[in-house]
């Protein structure tokens, strides 16, 4: 190797057509010349020639579509205004009119009782009679679904459903009392959530009415399972066409607990395939995907064994009312409000306080509570979007329920916090919520000075704890825990809190503890009854007393 650089011969455009091989050409700054490229004397330009811009259109042949079946090569259609009709869509055998947007053909339905409220659809396995949709008894190909003995879906008129309600951890039990409350049978506690039977209007008056529900779920079908193609599978054979169509937007969710699929990403994509397919087959589209706003949501849900497709009829989560924008530093969701208020044995026709009142949670969601106002009258439910929805029913349904809503409240109800700027969220919170600004007195104190108004009441709060507890000095429990049981015989005090050592802090035996969860903090529910001072020392000195006879 040489590091000397070997001069080559420079490139003359003059003398030589193209280089030899090994020789570099000289830059030239010169363009040369091209002829112009002439459209009537070349058909196409030779090689090395450039065409010559013009302006002038060159005219190409009008498509005739009564001439032509389609246009030749190379040629465009003339642009016509006028609507070309299409064929009526042949989903139905007997009807050759297309369904509007957003209503089911009116075949589907038949007043409550009628016995051929659905001639097209076969049992077990409800479905529409077209040549695309599955046979009765037909396997499908890669799956272990047997549609005539190992699926069960679900019919929409004149049927009851299986309804699944979740919610926050640790209030099961006081969600199955309030459902069985609200009238629904067949209640039983699950894991996070309540399974029970209701009728369709019983769906729509769950979502309005219940307090402590995360969402409303239907279970549309169900099906042992064992890979991924069963899951797709099931999808295909559930009747998504009663429920929504290709003209609305579609979102599929999935969940598992102790599944054995490999990937529920894998499982979510084939739940969609399927759905999308079914959708494709029998009204020639499929749905969009919209994640963000959809108008129909799927859940699927996995276990050991067996899957299940859930429709959501409430769209976005049930503690979402629709009033709280302000949300303070330490946000409260509104169903775990509520859950506290009924775990607590609050009386509405009793005094309430809230010590640390924040944004004005607890005391808000009490109010509605007392003025029986359901929770969901002010806002809108993925309900609404369906196919089966019925407009005037609905109204029916909200109309009743406003009538029930009591003129006033009369129960004081006092929210105190140290911050003012909270206060001022929590009277804008209140303002939206619907409420009158004296149905809730908001007032600056100091928890460690505040005074009851009245001899017995309930106190329940969302104390400071955690990272908001660090400007605090050590004193603050004990100190409290003093004004409590100077002040507040008699009282009910119910405090939830991460920390489990609360108790001992405050130098105060819980009657009864619940466990919950506060998002992803493991908390608890603390009851204490405030007795008199004088009982307190009676039976300290009654305890003292035993002690001395059993040592003697």
């Amino acid at each position: 190797f040489s590091g000397e650089r070997r001069e080559r011969p420079a490139f003359n455009r003059d003398r030589d057509s193209r280089p030899q091989s090994g020789e570099r050409r000289e830059f030239s700054g010169e363009r040369r010349e091209r002829p112009a490229f002439n459209r009537d004397r070349d058909s196409r330009p030779q090689s090395g020639e450039r065409r010559e811009f013009s302006d002038e259109r060159r005219e190409r042949p009008a498509f005739n579509r009564d001439r032509d079946s389609r246009p030749q090569t190379g040629e465009r259609r003339n642009f016509s205004g006028e609507r070309r009709e299409r064929p009526a869509f042949k989903g139905d055998k007997e009807s050759s009119e297309r369904t509007p947007a957003g209503k089911m053909p009116s075949k589907l339905f038949s007043p409550a009782g009628d016995s051929d409220a659905f001639p097209q659809y076969v049992s077990p396995i409800q479905r529409v009679d077209s040549p695309q949709a599955p046979k009765p008894g037909q396997r499908l190909p890669d799956s272990n679904i047997e549609q005539n003995e190992r699926v069960q879906v679900k019919a929409l008129q004149g049927e009851r459903y299986r309804l699944f309600a979740p919610c926050p951890q640790g209030l099961e039990e006081a969600l199955s009392l309030e459902l069985q409350a609200l009238g629904y049978e067949n209640v039983q506690t699950g894991r996070a959530g309540c399974h029970f039977d209701a009728d369709w209007i019983g769906v729509m008056r769950a979502n309005l009415s219940s307090r402590l529900a995360t969402r409303i779920l239907l279970e549309v079908s169900h099906a042992p399972v064992t890979n991924e193609e069963d899951i797709l599978a099931l999808a295909r054979v559930t009747p998504w066409e009663r429920w929504f169509g290709p003209e609305q937007t579609l979102r599929v969710d999935t969940s598992a607990i102790r599944s054995p699929m490999q990937s529920l990403q894998y499982c979510n994509l084939r739940a969609k395939d399927g759905i999308c397919d079914r959708l494709r087959d029998l009204e020639g589209a499929r749905p969009s995907i919209d994640t963000v706003r959809p108008d129909a949501k799927v859940h699927l849900f996995l276990d050991e064994t067996s899957a299940t497709f859930y429709l959501d009829t409430s769209g976005e989560s049930l503690f979402k009312r629709g009033w709280r924008h302000d949300k303070g530093d330490a946000p409260l969701r509104e169903n775990l409000a509520a859950g506290l208020l009924a775990l607590s044995g609050w009386d509405p026709s009793k005094p309430l306080i809230d010590p640390f009142c924040g944004s004005g949670t607890i005391l808000i969601e009490a109010a509605w509570m007392a003025l029986g106002a359901p929770p969901g009258i002010w806002r809108p439910f993925h309900f609404e979007r369906l196919r089966c929805h019925d407009q005037r029913l609905w109204r029916d349904i909200k109309d009743e329920a406003r009538s029930m809503i009591a003129p006033r409240l009369d129960t004081p109800l006092i929210g105190y916090d140290i911050n003012p700027t909270v206060l001022d969220a929590a009277r804008s919170n209140l303002e939206r919520s619907h409420l009158t600004l004296e149905t809730i007195r908001f007032e600056q104190g100091d928890a460690l000075k505040i005074r009851p108004e009245t001899e017995a009441g309930w106190i329940v709060t969302n104390p400071p704890y955690g990272e908001r507890l660090e400007h605090q000095d050590e004193d603050f429990w004990p100190n409290w825990a003093s004004n409590l049981k100077q002040n507040f015989a008699n009282w009910s005090v119910n405090m939830i809190s991460s920390d489990l050592e609360l108790p001992r802090h405050m130098r105060l035996k819980p009657k009864r503890r619940y466990p919950l969860y506060n998002g992803a903090l493991d908390c608890r529910l603390f009851c204490f009854d405030m007795v008199p001072a004088s009982y307190r020392n009676n039976e300290t000195a009654s305890d003292a007393s035993e002690d001395s006879a059993s040592a003697e």
